[in-house]
Order: C-alpha cells, then sequence, then structure tokens
C-alpha cells in the first residue's frame, strides 16, 4: 500500500499532463529555425519599409535599420496632401465593389456549373479555367480599346470591369459547391424554393470558409492593383493608392521616403484584414485543394 500511494501522484500527475513529453529531435530543431529564417525574410521588408518612413531624404540611402535621426514630418506631409485620401477613398471604393460583386458572380456562376445538369456544362468550365493561362499583359490592350470605345478611360467602371468576374473564384467557389450534399438542393426544391432562394439561403451558407477565401484574396488583388488603374487613369483624382503613391517622384528625382510612408499607411486595412480572416484564408485554400 505504501508503494501504491507513493506511485499514484507520480501516475496522476502524468495523467494530468498528457504523459511524459517527447524530446524534439534534430529534425525538429532545424525545421523551427528554417521557420524562424523564413519568418525574418518576410518580415524584413515590411520593416524596412517602415524604416525609411522615419527617415530624412538625406538618410534614405542609408541601409541601417534604425534611423539616426527619426522624424514624422514624412507621414505628416503625407497625411496633410488632399490628394492622399482621394487615392485612399479611390482605392477603398474599387476593392470593396470588385470584391462583392466577385463573391455574387463567381458563387453563381460555380453554382450553377456544379448543380445544374445541362450539354456542354464542361466545355463552358474548361473555357473559363483556359483563361487563367493568358498573362494579364496580354488583355491590357483589349481592355483598353473597349474602355475607349464605350467611354469608361478614367472611370471607376473602367478600372474594375476586368475584375467584376473571374476565373479563379468561379473555380474556387465550384470545388467548394461539390461538397453541398445534393439532398439539400433536392429537399429544398420540394420545399417550394426556387433556384435563386436555394442558392442564397441553403448552399450559400454551406460555403462561407471560401466566401471569407475569395473576398480576401480580391479584396487584396484589387488593392495593391497598379497595371491597369495606372493605363485607363488620367486625373490625378482617379488614381488609386499605388498609383498616387508613385506621382510622388520624377525622372530626376523619387521621395522614396514618401513612397514608403505612404505604402506604410496603405498596409494598414490589408494587415487588419488578414488578421481577422486569416484562418479563413488557409483553411479555404486547404479544403479547395482536398476537395478538387
Amino acid at each position: 500500500m505504501a508503494v501504491a500511494e507513493q506511485i499514484r501522484p507520480t501516475t496522476d500527475a502524468l495523467l494530468k499532463t498528457g504523459g511524459p513529453k517527447r524530446p524534439a529531435n534534430m529534425g525538429q530543431y532545424v525545421r523551427w529555425a528554417l521557420l524562424f529564417l523564413g519568418g525574418i525574410l518576410m518580415v524584413m521588408p515590411i520593416a524596412y519599409m517602415i524604416s525609411t518612413s522615419l527617415k530624412w531624404p538625406h538618410e534614405i540611402y542609408n541601409l541601417k535599420l534604425i534611423p539616426e535621426e527619426p522624424t514624422i514630418e514624412n507621414y505628416t506631409f503625407v497625411l496633410e496632401d488632399g490628394r492622399f485620401y482621394w487615392w485612399f477613398l479611390n482605392s477603398i471604393i474599387i476593392a470593396l465593389i470588385t470584391t462583392i460583386c466577385n463573391v455574387l458572380f463567381d458563387s453563381l456562376v460555380g453554382y450553377t456549373l456544379c448543380k445544374f445538369r445541362f450539354p456542354g456544362r464542361y466545355i463552358i468550365f474548361i473555357a473559363i479555367l483556359s483563361t487563367l493561362m493568358i498573362p494579364t499583359e496580354m488583355l491590357v490592350i483589349p481592355w483598353y480599346l473597349m474602355s475607349q470605345q464605350f467611354g469608361w478611360l478614367d472611370s471607376y467602371w473602367g478600372i474594375m470591369f476586368p475584375g467584376l468576374m473571374t476565373a479563379f473564384g468561379t473555380f474556387l467557389m465550384k470545388q467548394f459547391f461539390e461538397t453541398v450534399p445534393d439532398d439539400f438542393i433536392e429537399a429544398a426544391r420540394i420545399d417550394g424554393l426556387n433556384e435563386l432562394q436555394i442558392w442564397w439561403t441553403v448552399a450559400m451558407p454551406l460555403v462561407k470558409p471560401a466566401l471569407a477565401a475569395l473576398a480576401i484574396f480580391v479584396f487584396l488583388g484589387n488593392w495593391t492593383a497598379f497595371i491597369w488603374p495606372l493605363i485607363v487613369t488620367n486625373s490625378v483624382e482617379m488614381y488609386t493608392l499605388p498609383v498616387g503613391l508613385s506621382s510622388f517622384g520624377d525622372e530626376a528625382d523619387v521621395a522614396w521616403e514618401l513612397i514608403m510612408t505612404g505604402a506604410a499607411i496603405s498596409t494598414i486595412p490589408t494587415l487588419i484584414v488578414f488578421l481577422i480572416f486569416q484562418r479563413f484564408i488557409i483553411r479555404g485554400v486547404v479544403m479547395a485543394g482536398l476537395k478538387g
């Protein structure tokens, strides 16, 4: 009994802690070291951006991460520039509208291709996927000619129309709608719901991870878009943030400190969105790969 009483506390402690812990092997240490180095490489550009935004112009080419004479004059100059607020507002409007349109249109097309049986649907799906192989640079000229002919140059619509629906979003939503049981759809039809009601009230709530991931991808993509907004806009008031920030310099001189300051400020919304919804990004990508 005495031996049993001595052993019992040790056994209870092991049960509470989940048993004896295995020591980490060399492979785990190597993986941790690689992850740590990879994290540093990913964070360094952001750290250098913030560091440069706190430097005076004569310190720009000093590669020290910590400025010798930190200043917030760059932030004051950028925030006092009325154009920056226009660029910020333009980017918000374009990114939000494009994201909403992608979530609606891509999910509609994905639902139709997944849950409806009609001749040629596989051909249509393959045709949509084939557009992913076309480089964006090859589409710029047709987009510009269309914008010119329809009078869309230097307008919100001209900036947004190429991205209101994407092949990637259609593929992602179709893959997720495959996970929705057909029995749910048939039961809703028996209850008298029309197809739009079934799509909105039955299917959409079941694919929330895909919707969240798609919304984040589209928002970030449009927030950072540069080439097409630069081509289709003419007036400074219609610039988006990436295009507007590039105007802080000319051929003779580039105000890198102001560009980095504007970039640091414009990064805040993307960081907030990512930190809040990062779990949806990971889950959406992983599940799309597994179900594909």
